[in-house]
Order: C-alpha cells, then structure tokens, then sequence
C-alpha cells in the first residue's frame, strides 16, 4: 500500500512540461529585485525556511513561495504600478488567499532602500504562519565564552 501511495504523490508533484519550461523562462529573465531577493532565501539561508522559485499554482507563478509557511513573496517593478495591473494582482492575491497562501508585496525600490525593514516583514510573516526557534548563536540568554556563568 506504501508504495502506491508514494506513486501517486510523484504523479501529483509532478509538473506539465509547458509549466516547467515557462517556470524556467522566468526564472532566467529575472529582474535585479529578483536576484536580490533570491540571494537571501536561496539554500534555506533565511533561518532554513525552503523557497521555491516561480512556482506554479493553479494558473499563476509565484514569485517566491515558502510551502511550509504557505507565503508567497512577489517583487514588482514599476508596470504593477498601472491600474489594469494592480487589478490583475488583488484578482491574483484573492485566488492565493483562498488557497491558504499569504501574498507580500514589495517594490523594487523598496529592496534597494530598505533591506533591513523587508527582511524584519518576511522574518515575522513567516514566525506568524510556521515558526523556526532561532539559532543557538541568536539567543538572549545564551552567554559568550568569557562572561561569568554563575549569574
């Protein structure tokens, strides 16, 4: 019974080749928000919370999707700035927010100004939705080396 169930799960996890090939279309005409963006959640180096990059739900590619968070992240250039598309995005959020998936949205320019702020909202948006315990080497009470154990 073991096995055809871990066959039908391939068959389920398994992709379109259309889809696959238009995923790594994105994925190499990515935009320099996108880059960056990937540079800090690429390999589980965002407190080893796995992203995916251009995952395909139902009819859409998502940016940057966490599954164990369920969080999508999208990088938007200026175009998203135009009414048909603003549109087009909450008609998309609605679609993922029905899915379960939670949607953040940050400006290229955003990325560029503000670092520190985007990384603090993707860190508590992904605490909110699947909690990591930090590292050891984070914690407040661990103690340095040299400081008195006793206290």
């Amino acid at each position: 019974m073991r096995e055809s169930r871990k066959n039908h799960l391939a068959i389920v996890l398994k992709q379109h080749p259309k889809t696959t090939r238009l995923a790594r279309s994105l994925r190499e005409r990515e935009t320099w928000g996108e880059r960056v963006m990937w540079s800090w959640l690429r390999d589980k180096r965002f407190s080893e919370y796995k992203f995916r990059r251009q995952h395909p739900v139902g009819p859409h590619f998502l940016d940057f999707f966490c599954i164990e968070a369920k969080l999508n992240i999208e990088v938007d250039g200026s175009q998203h700035g135009l009414p048909e598309n603003q549109i087009a995005d909450a008609e998309r959020d609605a679609f993922l927010a029905g899915q379960g998936i939670k949607t953040l949205r940050f400006w290229n320019g955003r990325l560029r100004r503000e670092k520190e702020i985007v990384r603090d909202i993707i860190w508590r948006a992904l605490q909110e939705r699947a909690p990591h315990p930090l590292p050891d080497y984070c914690s407040p009470t661990r103690r340095g080396a040299g400081e008195n154990k006793s206290l």
